[in-house]
């Protein structure tokens, strides 16, 4: 699993394009390392998005 697939893996799921299922096989982890990375790059709470 590198950063880059559940990088992917995560946008895909996010975007409803694929179940946590399918997007844990394309980023190379089990479902609960997905929801788990899932966390871990969410937004904090009330945090403003980045300007770009």
């Amino acid at each position: 699993m590198t950063s880059k697939s559940v990088a992917t893996a995560l946008t895909l799921y996010r975007a409803r394009t694929l179940t946590l299922e399918q997007a844990a096989t394309v980023g190379g982890c089990s479902a609960a390392e997905l929801e788990e990375s899932a966390r871990a790059f969410a937004p904090a709470p009330g945090a403003a998005p980045a300007d770009d």
